[in-house]
């Protein structure tokens, strides 16, 4: 019956740093279970020599040796579980930012989804009463060692019972670990699915999906609490056979103590002696069964969280690279879709150069997004290179290109705290001094022309948002992930339909924002279907189902796409209304 199954790197050197409190934790479960032998001793001493002779001064100092040994043990058991407390702690500190980082790296993996629930689930066994009796368990032999010293009988009874209750435990775990297995796995899909459907409340109550989706949630609850409940039966009928097996082994023990007694085989002390160490012999075993649902729920949330920490990048800091220029080049990229089933990206080989700004259309599905997501790191390719200044994407530390990268999704995605915050990327958490975070904030809300806007809200820049940033228009959302896409002046900027929630007012300040961008040297990839973008590119990338279809000059592109007498004149700074996208003639 092992805890915790063979686990990778990550897990392992996490453990390691909490070696010295377990390793503590283990010596003093030794004493605690020597000094458990006390009152038993203490009782065979009161019956066979105060008892029979009257000696009062003996028996006091018995008692004082049993109260001194009583505190010493109540004093290393409050020890081993401050030091259970200690180690949990340190697991956190040691593993809880690996697990966020994988979680942030692969969030499409199921691990990722609960992978903080199941850190606390793994973290709390540990430090719990089943580590404890995990720990008393390997003492065993000692108090059989102690019955058999007392009587070889009494020493086969406590063997029977430190062989009939594993076997117990071994029934109730193949009872009750596929029913537990499939409930964890029904719980984490239902409150997947209620996360989604509460951050889309507004939807749900303007289409009246409300009563459906509590029908299903409660369709989802129904089969996790039919795989809980049996699994729950199942263990009761094993935990209530423990129970019968332990008392009726005290009770057998008691009697054969007695007809041993009888015999004069054994002291008449004796006969409460065995009782109470074949007790305290079973109990770690009786306590692991009784908490095997915990046991169980452990060893799942190690091994999910082996899974995830396995799949996630190494850490290791690369070799430091120049600042980048801008420069970006596709080698043979290829992006599956999320089911791994094909392609969304079929082999894109294509350059832009420093300071160049493109411009990607095509139709729905065409692979788009996709394309920018890579670019931006969002997402990893498969198979092929993302090159930035000559450097592939993947030999760059992830986070300093970051820096130097401004993404705007297609749907803005803000979170929980201020507007100044968001516009930071939470620079502030990093130790980035406030002053100069402050005056980039503005600088960077001032490109995109959002200043004004931001001044215009409850607050201004210290205008809180939601959970789920919440709290703004969805126009005003996306200009506010244009400015943090700005914010430090990055060389590369991806934009995802970045004018898509924009009115007029906000589509101009974007085209002049993209303008002033690219006369600083700032390399733009931007989706859209506005042809108000046209006056600041440089080239358009036309994809049509994960291929490139063309890739040329802005005004060569535009002629192939249409005819010359269907071709809308392009002038700066107009904003034609209509789509920008890659029609039958492409």
């Amino acid at each position: 019956m092992t805890f915790l199954e063979p686990a990778g790197e990550a897990l392992r050197s996490a453990l390691a740093s909490c070696r010295r409190h377990l390793g503590a934790v283990a010596a003093f479960s030794a004493l605690v279970n020597l000094l458990y032998i006390v009152p038993t001793l203490y009782m065979l001493q009161v019956y066979d020599r105060v008892v029979p002779t009257g000696g009062l001064q003996t028996l006091t100092f018995l008692t004082l040796v049993l109260l001194l040994a009583l505190g010493t043990l109540a004093l290393l058991d409050r020890l081993r579980s401050r030091l259970l407390v200690r180690a949990g702690l340190q697991l956190d500190i040691d593993l809880a930012p690996r697990i966020l980082d994988a979680s942030f790296a692969r969030p499409q993996m199921a691990e990722a989804r609960a992978a903080l629930r199941d850190f606390d689930t793994l973290r709390g066994a540990l430090s719990g009463p089943a580590f404890i009796a995990l720990c008393d368990a390997p003492w065993l032999p000692v108090y059989i060692l102690a019955c058999t010293a007392m009587s070889p009988w009494i020493g086969l009874v406590a063997l029977l019972g430190c062989v009939v209750l594993p076997l117990i435990a071994w029934a109730n775990e193949r009872a009750t670990g596929a029913r537990l297995a499939q409930a964890r796995t029904i719980a984490g899909l239902t409150n997947l699915h209620q996360d989604a459907a509460l951050a889309g409340g507004e939807a749900v109550r303007a289409l009246g999906m409300r009563r459906a989706l509590v029908a299903r949630a409660m369709r989802q609850r129904r089969a996790m609490l039919t795989s809980q409940t049996e699994a729950g039966f199942a263990a009761g009928n094993y935990v209530t056979l423990t129970k019968f097996v332990r008392l009726a082994l005290q009770s057998l023990a008691l009697g054969l103590g007695a007809l041993l007694a009888v015999e004069k085989q054994i002291s008449p002390a004796a006969i409460f002696a065995s009782s109470f160490l074949i007790a305290r012999a079973l109990s770690p075993i009786e306590q692991l069964i009784a908490h095997w649902k915990t046991v169980h729920a452990a060893r799942e949330a190690w091994r999910d969280l082996d899974v995830l920490l396995a799949s996630a990048p190494k850490m290791h800091a690369p070799t430091a690279l120049p600042t980048p220029k801008g420069a970006v080049a596709l080698e043979s990229l290829v992006v599956l879709d999320p089911s791994r089933a094909g392609p969304v990206l079929h082999g894109l080989s294509l350059a832009i150069a420093a300071g160049e700004t493109v411009a990607v259309i095509g139709p729905s599905g065409a692979g788009k997004s996709t394309l920018v997501r890579a670019l931006s790191g969002a997402v990893r390719p498969d198979r092929g290179t993302i090159r930035i200044d000559g450097a592939d994407m993947a030999d760059w530390d992830a986070e300093r290109l970051a820096v130097h990268i401004g993404y705007v999704p297609q749907a803005p995605t803000l979170f929980a705290g201020t507007v100044a915050e968001n516009i930071a990327r939470f620079s502030g958490e990093t130790g980035m001094a406030k002053e100069a975070l402050d005056a980039a904030v503005v600088e960077a809300a001032r490109k995109v022309g959002a200043h004004d806007m931001i001044l215009g809200l409850p607050g201004g820049y210290d205008h809180r948002l939601g959970h789920d940033g919440s709290g703004l228009s969805a126009g005003q959302a996306q200009r506010v992930a244009l400015a943090r896409a700005v914010f430090g002046s990055p060389a590369l900027l991806i934009l995802d339909e970045p004018n898509a929630h924009l009115d007029a007012e906000g589509d101009a300040q974007l085209i002049e924002a993209l303008g002033m961008l690219k006369q600083a040297g700032t390399t733009i990839v931007v989706v859209s279907h506005k042809m108000g973008i046209l006056p600041v590119v440089d080239r358009i990338l036309v994809l049509r189902e994960g291929r490139v279809v063309l890739f040329g000059p802005r005004e060569e592109v535009m002629a192939k796409l249409a005819p010359p007498s269907a071709r809308p004149r392009v002038v700066a700074g107009q904003d034609t209304a209509g789509g920008l996208n890659a029609g039958s003639g492409a």
